[in-house]
């Protein structure tokens, strides 16, 4: 039982440790802004001012302490200081064979009004187009194995007055990365990443990528020729024979999908790629376009289906910690609270979720989270209902040991 009290405050310490990590070269106040952010978010599973205010539990008005936050909130710094550091951090676990998952995701806000810079987004979930703002993420991925590494996570605006493109951000957000990983890892995008800015930006920039066409690009083939790629593929004959099972609305079937390749060219440039096509999983076949290099068409597969780990990941963040709940009015704020959750995530998967010192602990979060069935595949559903449990109740107050004195400092001096 003593251990068991022990193990919350054990967390919250890891979580302070942390914290004083990411938050480097920030100053105090702002340091311990990111501390109490980054503990209130796991420890309240929402991103809202007043809730991180009330499972800090600070001997003050509830008011003064939101007021406090949300004023620490709009320092700009705060968002470029925390990222770069998440991805120094995150640079150790990527390999060279690392897929780098890189998606766009929404935050619908449909009924605000006074928000900043408030743009027009698709609602994934209702495909409809409502208010809001855009999210890119990035997520480092093992093709076989759980660790989940999240490196970078940006809210932006189309109507905001540093936006330039789409395109644009997707490549910032790559470029960033790649000045800490280097050539490691490698790029699986959905797609959208079917566009001539961002392909001729990954061939120009020399990297390793895998790439879902939409059916409507133009290749060339072996000969030169100038083909539609849907056209290509279709009359294609795919030899490699692939099982695996699905889990449809609970119930686990055995599917079959055929694979074949071959080599094209994009229009207008020299590089060599390769059009990977595997057909049985729709009406249509699948088309992955990647770099001509010596890996299999399965294995090439296996790399795209690993990124649906970052889709995963922002309904995490989404259905666990309610991103799309964020309250705060001014831009920065909110650029800063999404940067802080993206880093609360990172504690959760990469830290609290890989460390071994930490696995004792981890199985204590898992069995708080009180679920009647076993945990699910992507554990930090579980995970992180575990935290609610073990910190909400335990607040961000550390009990200070008090000062012992020294026997000479309870003497007086005399002079003779």
């Amino acid at each position: 039982m003593k251990e068991d009290r022990k193990s919350p405050a054990l967390i919250r310490d890891q979580v302070m440790k942390f914290s004083t990590t990411i938050a480097t070269g920030l100053s105090k106040p702002l340091q311990k802004f990111v501390a109490q952010m980054v503990f209130g978010i796991l420890a309240a599973c929402d991103v809202k001012f007043s809730t991180i205010a009330r499972s800090l539990q600070e001997e003050i008005r509830l008011v003064k302490t939101e007021t406090r936050l949300s004023r620490n909130a709009k320092a700009k710094r705060i968002a470029e200081n925390v990222t770069e550091t998440l991805i120094r951090e995150g640079a150790s676990w990527i390999k060279s064979d690392t897929v780098l998952a890189i998606d766009i995701s929404d935050i619908a806000k449909e009924y605000a009004e006074k928000m900043e810079y408030l743009a027009t987004v698709r609602d994934g979930s209702k495909g409809e187009l409502t208010k809001g703002y855009w999210l890119i993420g990035v997520v480092g991925a093992d093709v076989n194995g759980e660790r989940l590494t999240p490196l970078r996570m940006e809210l932006y605006s189309q109507e905001a007055d540093d936006f330039d493109s789409e395109n644009t951000q997707i490549l910032n957000a790559i470029d960033q990365v790649r000045s800490a990983l280097g050539a490691r890892g490698i790029w699986a995008i959905d797609r959208g990443g079917d566009r001539g800015a961002l392909l001729d930006g990954l061939l120009s920039r020399k990297a390793r990528f895998v790439v879902r066409l939409t059916g409507e690009r133009n290749l060339c083939d072996e000969r030169g020729r100038v083909r539609n790629s849907l056209t290509m593929a279709c009359g294609m004959r795919c030899r490699e024979t692939l099982e695996f099972v699905t889990d449809e609305q609970g119930v686990n079937r055995r599917r079959q999908v055929r694979i074949g390749y071959r080599t094209v060219r994009l229009p207008g440039r020299k590089e060599q790629l390769t059009l990977v096509v595997v057909k049985g999983f729709g009406e249509k076949p699948m088309l992955l376009l990647t770099p001509a290099n010596d890996k299999k068409a399965r294995a090439i597969l296996e790399i795209y289906l690993t990124r649906w780990k970052i889709e995963e990941s922002f309904r995490v963040l989404k259905s666990g910690y309610h991103v799309e709940d964020i309250r705060a009015r001014s831009y920065v704020r909110l650029r800063n609270v999404v940067v802080l959750l993206m880093a609360a995530f990172y504690f959760l998967a990469a830290i609290l979720g890989e460390r071994f010192e930490l696995r004792i602990l981890l199985q204590k979060v898992l069995k708080k989270a009180r679920r009647f069935f076993e945990t699910p595949g992507f554990k930090f559903y579980a995970l992180a209902d575990g935290l609610f449990h073990m910190l909400f109740r335990i607040g961000f107050h550390q009990v200070k040991k008090p000062r012992v004195m020294s026997p000479d400092q309870l003497m007086f001096s005399f002079r003779c």
